[in-house]
């Protein structure tokens, strides 16, 4: 008599049938009720098994999709929230250069490229729960030593360093969203969690420009201490792993103990591969894909373009604001609004239209499942919406014109980033699924932080030798020199896949 444990013929799945129902008939296991027994290979127990989180109630869903975007929106609050008070950590440290006063902004956003290069890999050796936890614990510990700081040195110590842990989210939440949605849900879901990095940098000088003017520089960092641990607190009573090959390799785990049947493993399992080179791929494998995958790169520049563009006009906006048209320090954080309003008139924009324009293209096109081309459609409608919106704005500082029509212009640049951003996500999840999703959202955001933290250090010159009028219609053209991109996948997609790296 065997002892294997039974799985259903269809989907390969370990009951946990008694296993004196199962016989040998004709050399091959038997469960008494007919179930042919799939050697050793432990999967989901059927479609509808409650234990894999693309099963999960809607509102458990939701929840740890709640939980993650807010996670995202505190880590993409930090780098600008500092920013309406510049000018106090400058007098009390003493900067006199604009690089240095610069870089106490933007270094923080290197921090959130290079971190998540490193820490991300170990989702794939130990879940993505656990990461989580100890990122955001050792990016509290951070900002509270950016709070106490007492020189610059120490203060940009910590603020790359509150980066490097800061930037998990971001690089786990596209993978996390995989793994509990189905693509006709992914959309909305990965629209919410989106809201972080598009609104976080508005929100957070908002809040920033009257923390800093009623209290002091240091309280907007105490204030974000606080936030990030509320929601860290929360993140350990409430959520729980979704990774699922991590999750059948435990249920193996186990039905190896019960079972003593030391030959049982994960359908997922990775064969023949060790800890250390599950990590040594998963740190190459997002460069592996910039180099790769023209899909990742072009994608990946064209959104590193955007948001540079984006830091370099938010790191300006204190100076613009306060010199030209003489606002106070807390309400010099009010001219992010037109960025904030835009983000979030573009989600209701997309959530509005992008499942009909999705519907209406499959429908003309006579196919039953969405291609992942399909969500660079909106990108090529609203993506030019960047170049115009720099036009106005910086024609309208140049002379002056009254604050609320470059704010308008910043409101168009918003909206326009927020379908670069949003489709390319959704384009690179689909494109890579659950399993190596996060490392085309990780090469995709190295190479945006990279050029957050880098190209705002180029404003300041650029400004003082070509005026804010030319210096933006020069950023304008840029933005427009990347529109054609969308459009080239969107016609070529299927050939670009069919060459790329993406199982790399």
């Amino acid at each position: 008599m065997s002892h294997s444990p039974k799985c259903g013929p269809s989907n390969g799945t370990l009951s946990k049938e008694d296993p004196s129902n199962i016989v040998e008939l004709g050399g091959r296991p038997l469960d008494l009720r007919g179930d042919v027994v799939v050697h050793d290979v432990v999967d989901w127990d059927g479609p509808y098994d409650v234990a894999n989180p693309q099963n999960w109630t809607g509102s458990k869903k939701w929840l740890h999709i709640g939980i993650v975007s807010l996670l995202a929106l505190i880590t993409n609050m930090t780098p600008t929230m500092c920013a309406p008070g510049i000018n106090q950590i400058v007098d009390e440290f003493g900067i006199s250069s604009s690089t240095v006063s610069t870089l106490a902004i933007t270094l923080y956003v290197l921090g959130l490229g290079v971190g998540p290069m490193f820490i991300s890999p170990l989702s794939e050796v130990y879940g993505r729960l656990p990461v989580y936890h100890i990122a955001n614990l050792v990016f509290v510990a951070f900002l509270v030593g950016n709070a106490l700081s007492q020189n610059i040195a120490q203060f940009m110590v910590f603020r790359f360093l509150s980066g490097f842990a800061g930037g998990t989210p971001m690089a786990l939440g596209g993978g996390s969203i995989a793994d509990v949605t189905s693509l006709t849900t992914r959309a909305s879901a990965m629209g919410l969690f989106s809201l972080g990095p598009l609104t976080g940098p508005v929100l957070g000088p908002v809040i920033g420009g009257f923390v800093a003017s009623g209290l002091n520089w240091r309280w907007t960092f105490w204030l974000l201490s606080i936030l990030a641990g509320a929601i860290g607190v929360a993140a350990v009573v409430l959520m729980r792993e979704t990774h699922p090959m991590i999750l059948l390799e435990r249920k193996a785990a186990r039905l190896r103990a019960s079972t003593d049947n030391p030959k049982l493993r994960s359908k997922l399992a990775r064969t023949h591969v060790s800890s250390n080179q599950v990590l040594a791929q998963a740190l190459v494998r997002p460069t592996v894909l910039l180099v790769r995958s023209p899909v990742v790169l072009f994608t990946s520049l064209y959104v590193a373009l955007v948001f540079g563009l984006m830091y370099l006009l938010m790191t300006t906006f204190t100076s613009v604001f306060e010199g030209h048209y003489g606002f106070s320090t807390a309400t010099s954080g009010l001219s992010f609004l037109g960025l904030g309003v835009a983000l979030v008139s573009a989600m209701v924009v997309f959530r509005t239209v992008g499942s009909r324009v999705q519907a209406g293209r499959m429908e003309a096109d006579g196919v039953d499942q969405p291609r992942p081309e399909y969500r660079l459609i909106l990108m090529m409608w609203f993506s030019p919406f960047v170049g115009l919106g720099l036009f106005v704005y910086g024609w309208t500082v140049q002379y002056q014109v009254h604050w609320i029509v470059p704010i308008i212009g910043t409101a168009l640049i918003g909206f326009g980033a927020f379908f670069v951003l949003m489709p390319t996500q959704l384009y690179l999840v689909d494109l890579f699924g659950s399993g190596a999703a996060a490392s085309a959202l990780g090469a995709n955001n190295l190479l945006r932080f990279l050029s957050s933290t880098f190209l705002p250090l180029a404003g300041p010159p650029m400004y003082e030798a070509l005026g804010h009028g030319w210096g933006n219609t020069l950023l304008g053209f840029l933005a427009l020199a990347f529109v054609p991109i969308p459009i080239s996948f969107y016609r070529f997609g299927d050939r670009l896949r069919a060459n790329s790296a993406l199982k790399a």
